[in-house]
């Protein structure tokens, strides 16, 4: 590959890039030409399938294992994108973890590790890309629907996602004069694990007929709007885009 392509070629971050929303997205990315790094907390064999997966595919990706909330972990992963790629251009911030439960019975160390990796890892992972990433960049961070929705059970859950709204609607602000977007995907009921995990059937189902569109959406839907934020959106600055099929 030629010096020239090389440093033409644009870069993305992706954290939580080994599974679900994150995967799809890494790959999507890379289908519109864009190198990528996927960021993994643990799964170290879900990451390097992932990278397989695009490398066979044509694409070019490493894995960088990191916790988002660890400043020193997501500087050194800002450092993997620029020594192998040479700089960064998109970061998505899929990275996420969930527990549900009535505000009443909620574990206050489920309600920490939450706030640990929903918020603190929000502002971690945005801080570096605040700092480091090429102008005519984009920042994409991760809300939920389930704020619009309110429904019981995702009390301490969609407080974490609240506080990501507010950084990322603060953070475009703050990037004046950057030529860098910052906005928020907000899923609705999308068939992933973390959405799955602990849902009988019935629940679901129910779930899957509340939007006009009659069904769930899935990780490819997801990654469309991810898509569309790191290329051609560039006129979609501060703002939370909710994609849920109409459900909110």
């Amino acid at each position: 590959m030629s010096e020239q392509s090389i440093t033409s070629r644009r870069v993305a971050i992706v954290t939580g890039g080994s599974r679900g929303i994150g995967r799809e997205s890494a790959e999507r990315l890379v289908f519109d030409g864009f190198a990528v790094v996927i960021n993994y907390a643990g799964n170290h064999t879900e990451a390097e399938a992932t990278v397989a997966a695009i490398t066979a595919a044509g694409g070019q990706a490493i894995a960088f294992r990191a916790d988002v909330a660890d400043e020193a972990a997501v500087s050194a992963l800002f450092d993997a994108a620029e020594d192998t790629y040479g700089g960064v251009d998109v970061v998505v911030h899929a990275a996420g973890v969930m527990t549900l439960a009535p505000l009443v019975d909620t574990d206050l160390d489920a309600l920490d590790r939450m706030h640990r990796t929903n918020i603190r890892g929000t502002f971690v992972v945005d801080q570096q890309a605040a700092r480091r990433l090429r102008g005519g960049g984009a920042i994409i961070n991760f809300s939920s629907s389930v704020l619009a929705l309110a429904l019981p059970g995702y009390s301490a859950y969609a407080a974490t996602k609240g506080a990501v709204e507010a950084m990322t609607l603060i953070l475009a602000r703050e990037m004046r004069g950057r030529d860098i977007t910052v906005n928020a995907v907000a899923p609705g009921p999308t068939a992933t694990a973390l959405f799955l995990d602990g849902k009988d059937e019935q629940t679901i189902a129910k779930m899957a007929a509340q939007a006009p569109l009659e069904r769930l959406g899935t990780p490819q839907d997801i990654a469309d709007v991810v898509a569309f934020l790191a290329g051609p959106g560039r006129w979609v600055n501060g703002q939370v885009v909710r994609a849920n099929g109409g459900i909110a």
